[in-house]
């Protein structure tokens, strides 16, 4: 009977707090939610991509009115140019073309490509197809994929290859910019939660908390003398973070250190400090907001790990959903992010960059005022 007694107990202090609910059935609908629009960006969700191919081709072949039907067939265009052809009268000139992405692609036909395919494989020295393109370009990889699988379906009766121009410097600046930014987001706020999550929840169950605010000093002085030093505090450890994932990402890809920052430059360097400087306070206000709300430490932490979700979500958004449009300065975090992968491949925005820092502190001053009216509502301190 005890222990009936002792689980009816523990039940009813569970289904009889809102809060605790939230807790458990939240994470389930942020899961659904960011599943549901990564596989819609992903899966045709979005309004699909439209491009306009030029290709040289040397050589002649009817692989091309294949690859040309496939392309209409997906709602593209494209154009054909043999070799010689104006601006480039050579299969190097039209290889720099690509290269230098005033063109997509380049297809390499061997002499008698066609005929050696009719015969099949039968010849002494087997046909070759080349195909070269640049995966730093959109329309490039895109139509690589598209006559890539068309050659492929020919079989094995001639040498194809695809080759990629494009250097290791760019694959490597795409890559950090996929990767770095929410990488960012995630050791920040770690960095935030570690020094942040105690501020004040852990303070009202000390009862250190009651004593300053009897005391005659504003409350917003109280919210500031906690935002402005836990974010001094915080903002080492994310730049510590920082620089670790830094300094380990060449070794982690297996590429040079220079090829892995080339392109960022000074400016993007100052860019970079400027958005980790305006994203931690901000993190930090938004924890400081949940503590205040939390009577105690270990609600805090259940509420903080859903802003960990949500910060997460804003941080990888962008690599989902195409064609995300200059409204981003608006939102908090998310601005941050786009900015960063700007300035990571080497063609940073510097009006988004200076609106998202802006917006950033201003978001955070509002948090800081809203912790202040906080400490002001007897309700939310003394559970009143």
């Amino acid at each position: 009977m005890k222990l009936l007694a002792l689980m009816k107990k523990e039940f009813a202090r569970f289904f009889g707090d809102p809060k605790l609910l939230v807790t458990m059935i939240l994470p389930g609908v942020l899961i659904y939610f960011i599943y549901s629009v990564m596989g819609s960006a992903i899966f045709g969700g979005t309004e699909p991509q439209t491009y306009a191919f030029t290709v040289y081709v040397s050589g002649e072949s009817a692989v091309t009115r294949t690859i040309q039907s496939a392309v209409e067939e997906n709602g593209w265009t494209a154009e054909f140019l043999a070799i010689p052809a104006e601006g480039a009268q050579t299969v190097d000139e039209a290889a720099e073309k690509v290269n230098s992405g005033e063109a997509t692609a380049l297809l390499v036909f061997s002499e008698g490509f066609d005929d050696a395919i009719a015969g099949g494989g039968t010849a002494s020295v087997l046909p070759s197809a080349d195909l070269l393109y640049n995966s730093g370009e959109d329309a490039s990889s895109a139509f690589a994929s598209l006559a890539g699988a068309i050659l492929d379906a020919y079989g094995r009766t001639f040498v194809f290859t695809m080759t990629d121009s494009a250097d290791a410097s760019d694959i490597a600046r795409n890559i950090v910019a996929g990767i770095l930014p929410m990488l960012i987001v995630v050791f920040v706020f770690s960095a935030c939660m570690s020094v942040t999550l105690e501020s004040v929840a852990g303070e009202k169950e000390r009862g250190t908390l009651a004593t300053i605010l009897v005391t005659s000093a504003r409350r917003t002085d109280i919210a500031l003398g906690k935002v402005l030093p836990l974010s001094c505090v915080s903002l080492i450890g994310a730049a510590s973070s920082f620089l670790g994932v830094v300094l380990s990402l060449p070794t982690l890809m297996g590429i040079s250190v220079d090829a892995a920052v080339a392109g960022i430059g000074a400016l993007g360097y100052f860019l970079l400090f400027l958005l980790i400087v305006s994203v931690v306070p901000l993190i930090v206000s938004a924890i400081a907001t949940v503590s205040t709300l939390s009577r105690t430490v270990k609600e805090a932490s259940g509420y903080t790990s859903i802003l960990m979700i949500l910060l997460m979500v804003l941080s990888v958004v962008s690599a989902f959903v195409a064609g995300i449009g200059d409204w981003v300065v608006a939102v908090p975090v998310l601005n941050a992010v786009v900015a960063l992968q700007g300035i990571l491949t080497g063609a940073p925005v510097l009006w988004k960059c200076l609106v998202a820092f802006g917006c950033n502190l201003v978001y955070t001053a509002l948090l800081v005022l809203v912790i202040a009216r906080l400490f002001s509502s007897e309700r939310v301190m003394f559970g009143k």
